[in-house]
């Protein structure tokens, strides 16, 4: 699936400029659907892979367009509240199959997670575009309508317009070539904040306790079944919580909180593999393993879960919009494969350093945070790029 993520995500940003946001999102569901099909009847080993294959397609194509279109469809006040509500329900998706994966065989599950896709599709048909890549082509009438449907019929859309539409003829005058711009120095700053936080978003362990979480629960002596019901619990009051909090308490302080958590959880979770390996305190090493456990899927949902891929969305200009926001996202996906390829062999090599090397990465993530991240709450999205262009 994270090979699969990579090859679309490579080219998720030139089909999302070429075709919009919304078919984007249509062909996403489209892949998910297929292979969601394939994963439910497969009949071997060959067609199973196929089918995560196809979801890895879909989920690498989605994975940059819909942070991406919240980013530009939501007033600055509520920004950062209404794109955490992707994190929000990928949170209730997932604890949705974790309390269903208790009850039902996988190839069911496989079959229940085709329906939101099917559902996706055809809302999106009651969508509009995003304004943004309607000024890229020069759709002015229909940019108009649009923000006025989002805004509402009594919302000045004027000044917002002009500023789209100024931000986009900047760009387009500016730009000679992608991946020329990407890597010119006034975009060094937000490439770095880009590739900084997707590196660091894997290199705390996430992915790789996200997808042996079971496993983990049973190496402790706890009941997987109820560990995972635990987490189910507490993944979506959580994410509420941050989707209300991140306009208030802004980006930086719930990264740096998240960060120091994780390093915090992890020390714990390395802790109690070190006293288990050692005799010692023997009593203690499963309730700090589960406690560590479940403290650091909460730490991990209130910043680094979500909030790398808001930023994302925020910081880069349009003129290398496409070309940055598929260079992170691939790198989201190939760091992901790293970690999740590697883990079962640096458990071997040593279980209680594996979670110390997390929590050194999670530590570097908070002095990463708040050396190098802006605040982006309340401000435009062209302010925000503005500003970078000029520190860099």
């Amino acid at each position: 699936m994270t090979l699969g993520g990579m090859i679309t995500a490579a080219f998720s940003g030139k089909i999302a400029a070429l075709i919009g946001r919304r078919q984007t999102m249509w062909i996403s569901d489209v892949f998910c659907i297929f292979g969601w099909l394939a994963v439910a009847f497969a009949h071997d080993k060959m067609l199973l892979n196929i089918g995560r294959g196809f979801l890895g397609f879909g989920v690498g194509l989605i994975s940059y367009v819909v942070p991406v279109y919240i980013a530009e469809i939501t007033p600055k006040a509520f920004r950062g509240g209404f794109s955490f509500s992707n994190q929000l329900l990928q949170s209730f998706g997932i604890s949705l199959m974790f309390f269903t994966g208790n009850f039902f065989h996988w190839r069911t599950l496989a079959l229940l997670s085709a329906i939101p896709c099917g559902i996706q599709m055809i809302c999106l048909f009651f969508i509009p575009e995003s304004p943004r890549w309607l000024a890229m082509y020069g759709r002015e009438r229909e940019l108009e309508i649009t923000l006025k449907r989002l805004r509402g019929e009594n919302g000045d859309i004027l000044e917002e317009a002009a500023e789209i539409r100024e931000t986009v003829e900047t760009s387009r005058r500016e730009s000679r070539s992608g991946l020329r711009d990407l890597f010119n120095m006034k975009n060094a700053h937000p490439l770095i904040i880009g590739l900084g936080l997707m590196l660091l978003q894997q290199f705390c362990g996430s992915s790789a306790i996200s997808a042996y979480a079971a496993r983990i629960f049973d190496t402790a002596g706890f009941p997987s079944d109820i560990g995972t019901s635990i987490l189910a619990v507490i993944l979506v009051p959580q994410s509420i919580i941050v989707m209300f909090a991140v306009d208030r308490c802004g980006r930086r302080p719930l990264l740096m909180s998240s960060s120091i958590g994780l390093c915090i959880c992890s020390f714990f979770i390395g802790l109690s593999y070190y006293l288990q390996k050692h005799g010692d305190f023997q009593q203690f090493c499963s309730p700090m393993l589960i406690v560590g456990l479940v403290g650091y899927v909460l730490s991990f949902g209130i910043g680094l879960g979500g909030l790398p891929w808001v930023i994302m969305s925020e910081v880069f200009p349009v003129n290398v919009k496409i070309t940055a926001g598929s260079l992170v996202t691939v790198s989201n996906w190939f760091f992901s494969w790293i970690i999740i390829f590697s883990f079962n062999f640096m458990m071997q090599w040593s279980a209680f350093g594996t979670y110390f090397i997390f929590a050194g990465g999670s530590l570097m993530s908070f002095i990463f945070v708040w050396t190098l991240v802006p605040e982006t709450k309340g401000r435009t999205l062209e302010d925000i790029q503005q500003s970078l262009g000029q520190l860099s």
